[in-house]
């Protein structure tokens, strides 16, 4: 069965994360997606490494994992788009393109005559998503971006981390490249609009997404918390700002989350430890409550919690329906027995290593399937095939390659 959208064509002129992982999306739902780096470099993240994959004799290859995570399923044409004849190759492709992705500078592909009204002209029905750090207009416009930075100009490190006054206080940043992906998912949600837009209207369309607009919008609750009340959101280290008991809690050998989200989870919680008069105490009944009293209630649950064996307290919270679990590292989380049930990690062939690891896209769908054929591409991998189906000869290939356009 094929992909759902493996009716598409994809040109990602895109590198690093954010374009990419979109790109990577619409690859796992069928999409041909056609990654267009430059010759003899590639994308920037090929080299963002250790640790690299290892060939099958041991040595190191040039697809570090960063590469790795967010470029399966693609097609490799390397291809200077500064030349006049990369240019029009790329032009060639847009015609038989149904998106375009592309996160270079504001104004950047328009000086090579590659902006959407040039590829406009020639495919009229060209999705074109521009994704940049900062938007195509304002006065930050032209300036470089990356997820650290947007992540301290959005806000997000300021809400990130243990509160002032406590150990290891001070803004974080999220421990994943957490704008990028943002920004890569909202990538592949508005092409996906906009070819629904295209069905009714028969034309393509211009997006422009800028990962600080992306930070802004995801600050959702904090956000209108701020708005609502006036009050600057501070750092509250694990707790949660309007839900009580939500932390991170010492066990008598190690650590758990507790995650209460409601008045019956709470009541439930109060009864598995054996203290009814918590769920019934006029402070800590009702969630707002339990809010405006968190400097007492938290350092109880604490206390109650230091006396417990980890494995035995979330036995206790599952059996009363309340969510409470260990913090497991990046390995534990491949162990993780639903992880496995669910096949989240998976094996693809590689020219180079025999086998590459993957992690699998979390979307299931009942009548289709998502497609797991290619791995990441070595640089170049698939120039000529693709070359050859815009209707050069080997030929003119030689002749590009010879002239460093390919």
């Amino acid at each position: 069965m094929p992909g759902p959208l493996s009716h598409l064509t994809v040109l990602d002129l895109s590198r690093v994360m954010a374009g990419p992982w979109a790109g990577q999306l619409l690859a796992d739902m069928g999409a041909d997606v056609i990654k267009v780096e430059r010759p003899g470099v590639g994308d920037d993240t090929r080299g963002w490494g250790p640790p690299f994959l290892k060939s099958e004799d041991g040595s190191e290859t040039r697809e570090s994992g960063y590469y790795l995570s967010v470029n399966r399923g693609k097609r490799s044409l390397t291809l200077s788009i500064e030349k006049p004849a990369g240019q029009v190759i790329v032009k060639k492709l847009a015609a038989r393109a149904d998106i375009l992705l592309e996160n270079f500078k504001v104004g950047t592909l328009a000086r090579y005559g590659l902006g959407y009204d040039d590829l406009k002209a020639v495919n009229p029905r060209l999705i074109y998503c521009s994704i940049t750090g900062f938007g195509q207009d304002g006065p930050c416009a032209p300036k470089v971006a990356y997820d650290f930075l947007i992540q301290a100009m959005g806000g997000l490190m300021s809400i990130t981390g243990e509160a002032d006054g406590r150990p290891g206080a001070g803004p974080q940043k999220v421990g994943i490249p957490i704008l990028d992906l943002m920004t890569g998912m909202y990538g592949a949600v508005s092409v996906l609009a906009a070819l629904a837009n295209r069905e009714q209207t028969g034309r393509g369309d211009f997006i422009d997404l800028a990962m600080l607009d992306v930070q802004t919008a995801v600050l959702a609750n904090q956000a209108m918390n701020y708005l609502l009340s006036g009050r600057t959101p501070q750092r509250q280290g694990n707790r949660h700002p309007n839900i009580m008991p939500q932390d991170v809690f010492k066990c008598a050998d190690g650590d758990v989350v507790l995650a209460v989200g409601n008045d019956g989870q709470y009541a439930k919680m109060c009864q598995a430890l054996g203290r009814p008069e918590l769920a019934t105490d006029p402070r800590y009944g009702r969630n707002a409550d339990r809010v405006r009293h968190k400097d007492e209630l938290m350092p109880l649950i604490a206390q109650i919690f230091a006396g417990w064996k980890r494995s035995d307290l979330v036995e206790a919270m599952e059996r009363a329906g309340v969510p409470c679990g260990p913090i497991n590292s990046v390995a534990e989380v491949f162990e993780e027995p639903q992880v496995k049930h669910r096949g989240m990690r998976f094996d693809l062939p590689h020219p180079n290593s025999g086998q590459v690891p993957q992690v699998k896209n979390p979307i299931n769908f009942k009548d289709a399937r998502l497609r797991y054929e290619r791995a990441p591409p070595l640089l170049g991998q698939h120039s000529d095939e693709i070359l050859r189906e815009i209707g050069l000869s080997d030929g003119e290939i030689a002749d590009l390659r010879g002239s460093g356009v390919v």
